[in-house]
């Protein structure tokens, strides 16, 4: 028998024979034992998704499957019991839930530049945010605000304010909030000069008042457009107001009183019962 010399790892003196290293024959696997291999190999593959990285201001879209709801009212938007938003508005009934609005209403967004920028060069420009400071014993304690508005441009509208110590969920509580606070103001044609017959304007004159701010809106005919101040317009067009006339009064440079000034005064749209939401 032929003696062969081991591995390079193998000590000195040791030496095996050719036969153990010969190969030996394969172990013929049955027809079980194939199967339970298979399965096993199943088992341990795991499907590799794809990650999808979603940008920090993309909110993710309303799902009614995944949304659980925790009031009365919302078991019953989620059941299917109550198909109109108006049917809760004129009930007066109070929602809790922002998830209620979102799946009766396809809403709109936008945030009115309550803030300004600071700085060499940015000194002066409106901006969204509201920056605060607090003065602690630990160094300064920077707050951020916001006003957001929502809307279906069609009749509803509602305004919510929201703070935190970072800019996103400061816009985030002000959406949330916005949705809690929606109504339905009514609209129509009632300019002198106006016989469309559509509703494009307010019914009557109305005035509101936040603070020094005060603020008054008048019918105007089709075709006329929003009169109004730039951060009043995303107001009224979440709305579905399209043509007005306004006055204002008082410091109307600060655009957080201005905006409540009109809230307020579309709120008196629903004093006042109107046939048809259009000028008899």
């Amino acid at each position: 028998m032929k003696k062969i010399i081991g591995p390079k790892g193998a000590s000195s003196g040791e030496e095996k024979s050719a036969d153990e290293y010969a190969e030996k024959p394969e172990e013929v696997l049955n027809e079980e034992e194939i199967k339970e291999i298979e399965e096993l190999k199943k088992e341990a593959e795991v499907p590799i998704k794809e990650k999808t990285f979603k940008k920090p201001w993309e909110k993710e879209q309303f799902s009614m499957e995944s949304w659980d709801p925790k009031t009365k009212l919302g078991r019953k938007v989620k059941d299917g019991k109550i198909k109109n938003i108006d049917e809760i508005l004129d009930k007066d009934e109070k929602i809790l839930e922002s998830e209620i609005v979102d799946s009766l209403l396809t809403l709109k967004t936008d945030l009115i530049s309550i803030g300004q920028a600071k700085g060499k060069f940015g000194g002066g420009k409106r901006r969204a945010w509201r920056q605060t400071q607090r003065k602690t014993q630990e160094g300064n304690v920077l707050k951020f605000s916001a006003m957001a508005v929502v809307g279906d441009e069609n009749g509803h509208i509602g305004i919510g304010t929201g703070n935190s110590t970072e800019t996103l969920p400061a816009r985030n509580k002000s959406l949330r909030q916005a949705k809690l606070n929606i109504f339905k103001i009514k609209r129509g044609c009632s300019a002198f000069d106006c016989d469309c017959q559509e509703l494009h304007t307010v019914p009557f004159k109305i005035t509101g008042k936040s603070g020094s701010v005060g603020i008054k809106l008048v019918p105007a005919p089709q075709g006329t457009g929003l009169v109004v101040a730039n951060e009043l317009k995303k107001v009224l067009k979440l709305a579905g107001i399209k043509d007005i006339y306004s006055r204002t009064s008082g410091k109307t440079k600060t655009a957080f009183n201005l905006v409540k000034a009109c809230i307020d005064a579309l709120k008196k749209t629903n004093k006042i019962q109107i046939k048809n939401e259009t000028r008899n």
